[in-house]
């Protein structure tokens, strides 16, 4: 049940990012992306702080703040710098399908660095989802502007990013829980992009804001940034990295479906198609054989013996 807690986490929380596309795009209009993630994760940083400041397990251990503080630059300051420049160059359509190769990175890093064993089921089910969201996306991937290949490359940077976070992270979420670890990591990366911000001179636009940007400056930090990660963090805490790596799939299907229930853009039949389709990915690889059940529960009643 574990494990099933955290697959379901990670699907939500990659639901509400797909969601949170549609306060970044309003956003974009009335201020720049650097400092859309400065509101993002600032504000997220400050709903977790209390939270943290409770929880019982505390905060990470001294020896642990340098990895938790590099993490949090790689994931909360690198990773939205590259996503956004990436959308500079290439199609949101084309940067979804491009930030799906999440959790193919995500298996092949680990693999790599001995931390989660290769199986054909998972693998299948990472192909089928990325398949999926082929699929969903078919109607945007048909036309790309000139060096969109710059921005696709800038997209995959990003989610190597994504899938580095998401396992050497592990070991620092169980050891002092996602709570105070996303906190830590999310106040590094938010302290950067305040910084670069305010170089910038990024915050001028915000004397003009009106209640419907504040609005969605703090829906992005409250559901995009406090909830959406600390969701990621309790995830990491109970599965695989590459399954909730996984999870990243339902992004786009997600901001598919708000486009269409709250923009009025059509619900065409690939769309229906992909979200099966990365369902049923989903579902391979969360899942496993009746032998294999059989043979860990056998393993299990010798242990009892």
């Amino acid at each position: 049940m574990g494990e099933t807690w955290g697959v379901l986490a990670a699907v939500l929380s990659s639901a509400l990012g797909g969601t949170s596309i549609g306060a970044t795009r309003y956003l974009v209009g009335a201020i720049d992306p650097l400092a859309i993630g400065a509101f993002r994760f600032g504000i997220g940083f400050l709903l977790l702080l209390p939270l943290a400041l409770i929880e019982e397990r505390g905060w990470p251990g001294r020896r642990d703040w340098p990895a938790v503080i590099g993490l949090g630059l790689l994931f909360f300051a690198a990773f939205p710098i590259l996503f956004n420049a990436s959308l500079i160059f290439t199609t949101a359509a084309r940067g979804a399908l491009a930030l799906s190769t999440l959790p193919l990175l995500t298996m092949a890093v680990g693999a790599a660095l001995g931390s989660e064993r290769l199986t054909l089921r998972k693998t299948t089910g990472v192909l089928v989802t990325i398949v999926g969201v082929a699929m969903a996306l078919l109607s945007g991937l048909s036309g790309a502007p000139d060096g969109a290949w710059r921005g696709d490359l800038m997209m995959i940077a990003a989610a190597l990013c994504m899938a580095l976070y998401s396992i050497w992270s592990k070991p620092f979420i169980r050891r002092s829980g996602p709570i105070p670890f996303t906190t830590m990591a999310m106040a590094a990366g938010a302290a950067c992009l305040v910084l670069a911000s305010l170089a910038r001179g990024s915050f001028a636009p915000v004397a003009a804001f009106g209640a419907a940007q504040w609005f969605g400056a703090i829906y992005l930090g409250a559901f995009g940034a406090a909830l959406t990660f600390y969701l990621w963090a309790f995830a990491l805490e109970r599965t695989t990295p590459t399954l909730v790596a996984m999870s990243v799939t339902v992004n786009p299907i997600a901001a598919s479906l708000v486009g269409a229930t709250l923009l009025g853009e059509p619900l065409r039949w690939n769309l229906v198609a992909g979200i099966v389709t990365v369902f049923a990915g989903i579902w391979i690889a969360t899942t496993q054989s009746g032998p294999k059940k059989l043979g860990e529960a056998d393993r299990a009643l010798q242990k009892m013996r």
